[in-house]
């Protein structure tokens, strides 16, 4: 989800109530591209995180504080001699605009009562913190000159003003009638899909904005512009309108949308293309901003921190992949073990027919009926080519016993090492890391480490409840499934798993009560979810009571068997799951 306008306009809305009219109390500069401002305010005290950079430019209010380091940079010592203590005016956006000025009034070194302004550019790449008065830069976070950027130069002197963005229209900068007008020249003879042509047009749009436009406007965003009829454009201004009505009076829900248990999107409005999706509201879109932001931030230090673990696994799975096809392809080879036992019997029975120097002997096989010919050593005689194709059958044999036992241990082998990978994929925290790694070094995968000491782990199986109220617990690693299965998990609960395919173990709490329908299905689809099947529509899964789960002896950690159980075919959608600390 971009920052984009709207979001901005609601973070706005909620700043004024917090600080205007309150006194900057302290400043401080954490990172190379972030503020952290600390505001006192009808005996509150609030802390602002002004953040500029590229990649996650960020404004919002926090409880947490950031150590600071022990020499300010210059752009912190020159706010800090400027605007502490200053008095927060107001707080404002341009428009809809990813921009938020805020006005303050301070005393100078000669006494007199003064107005600066500090503007926080939410642009992605272009980001940054700008101190000014009304038309001259005073100094900025980042400098950009032209040779940087020939649009705008950010320089101490420079005059300020917003780039690119002036000829677009804006939803909240004009009247309607200016506004539609402007549309309509956009939308004139223009080739470029409609969601397209709304946030490239548009000011303050983001693309999940301009699709949820042409849903509620019933319009597929997908289409040219340029076949757009009156109706259907009329349509569109109608949402438009809607959403002008939503932003002047401020009717805002901040909320994440989540997929599968894992944030997708954050909206300020309530999205119709993610009706389906569970939604997590909140009462202050700083809280959303943060909790998303660091939601999205811990899964991509897991993935990141997961990089070496899913090599050695990878590397692990393809060479006992190829393992697995050579074995495969010998013992496809000793399936023909048993012609030759035939030929050495017919030989017993039919061999005196045979004359010295035949290569050959056409008898009939007794097995059924039909004539079969049988190759022959010319320089052997027929007991003597009998004993050799004996002999050829039991080293098949001996073989085909052998690799038949090895193809098993490589495809469980194999299963296993998948089964490792997607505890790796379901991974939430660092802690879960830790337990693979752990799994990983105790199957020989990874060299031991010196000290031998194993690690603590607090990493916890995934909880649910079923709309039955039925706890359901789902293991997100095979030390995990192996301490649902057999620690957590009394006799009488009931296991679940994806039948022939890596998955995680699911158990479901009963208590020695029934469990209803609806929670089978539902431990059914976690089943189903948290497997190697997750991207199909349907998988079947095995389902019995606990006490008819068993551990063989030597295997590996959430490797069990059961003899006894039922089946279902059951889709993989969970969302409508509800999960425990929800």
């Amino acid at each position: 989800m971009a920052f984009d306008g709207v979001t901005v306009a609601a973070l706005v809305s909620e700043l004024r109530e917090k600080l205007e009219g309150g006194r900057i109390y302290k400043i401080a500069q954490p990172e190379k591209d972030e503020l952290l401002i600390t505001v006192k305010n009808n005996k509150n005290q609030y802390r602002l995180i002004l953040s500029a950079d590229p990649s996650l430019p960020l404004l919002y209010l926090t409880e947490e504080n950031k150590k600071s380091p022990l020499t300010a940079p210059n752009f912190c010592m020159l706010l800090r001699k400027h605007i502490q203590n200053a008095k927060i005016l107001s707080l404002s956006q341009p428009g809809l605009e990813r921009v938020v000025h805020m006005e303050l009034e301070h005393v100078n070194e000669m006494g007199d009562l003064c107005r600066k302004i500090l503007t926080i550019e939410l642009m992605g790449k272009y980001s940054n913190i700008i101190f000014r008065d009304e038309e001259k830069i005073i100094d900025s976070m980042k400098h950009v000159s032209n040779t940087v950027s020939s649009v705008r130069e950010v320089l101490p002197g420079r005059p300020y003003f917003i780039p690119n963005s002036q000829e677009k229209p804006d939803l909240l900068s004009e009247d309607w009638d200016s506004f539609t007008k402007a549309m309509e020249e956009l939308f004139q003879n223009d080739s470029r899909p409609v969601r397209v042509c709304l946030y490239q047009g548009m000011t303050g749009i983001s693309p999940i904005m301009a699709t949820e436009l042409c849903f509620t406007g019933g319009i597929d965003g997908d289409r040219p512009v340029s076949t757009l009829s009156k109706e259907e454009k009329d349509s569109l201004f109608k949402a438009l309108f809607s959403l002008k009505d939503g932003l002047q009076k401020k009717n805002f829900s901040p909320h994440i949308v989540y997929q599968n248990g894992e944030p997708l999107e954050f909206g300020v409005f309530p999205y119709g293309i993610f009706s389906d999706e569970e939604v997590l509201g909140f009462d202050s879109i700083s809280d959303l901003l943060k909790q998303y932001y660091e939601e999205k931030s811990r899964r991509a230090r897991v993935r990141q921190k997961s990089v070496d673990l899913r090599k050695i696994v990878q590397n692990a799975i393809e060479r006992t992949a190829k393992k697995l096809d050579l074995q495969s392809k010998q013992l496809s080879d000793t399936e023909k073990r048993e012609k030759y036992k035939i030929y050495g019997e017919l030989l017993h029975t039919y061999g005196y027919e045979a004359k010295e120097g035949d290569a050959s002997i056409t008898v009939i096989n007794y097995y059924d009926g039909k004539e079969l010919t049988i190759p022959l050593d010319k320089e052997l005689t027929a007991l003597e080519n009998a004993a050799r194709y004996f002999d050829r059958y039991g080293k098949l044999k001996r073989t085909f016993e052998a690799l038949s036992v090895l193809v098993k241990e490589t495809e469980e082998e194999l299963s296993y090492l998948q089964s490792v990978m997607m505890a790796l994929d379901m991974a939430r925290e660092e802690e879960d890391l830790l337990q693979v790694r752990q799994e990983l070094y105790d199957n020989g995968y990874i060299k031991k480490r010196s000290s031998g000491k194993k690690e603590k782990f607090v990493s916890k199986p995934l909880h649910y409840i079923s709309d039955d109220g039925f706890h359901m617990y789902v293991g997100k690693n095979n030390f995990q499934n192996e301490e649902l299965t057999f620690q957590l998990a009394g006799g009488g609960d009931w296991w679940f798993h994806a039948k022939g395919i890596p998955g995680s173990h699911v158990i479901v709490k009963c208590k020695g009560a029934d469990l209803p329908d609806g929670t089978f299905e539902q431990a059914a689809r976690l089943a189903a979810h948290y497997s190697k099947g997750q991207d199909q529509d349907k998988v079947e899964v095995d389902y019995v009571q606990k006490k008819h789960v068993k551990k063989p002896g030597g295997k590996k950690p959430g490797f069990v068997i059961y003899h006894t159980n039922y089946s279902m075919v059951i889709d993989t959608d969970i969302s409508g799951i509800r999960p425990a600390d929800a």
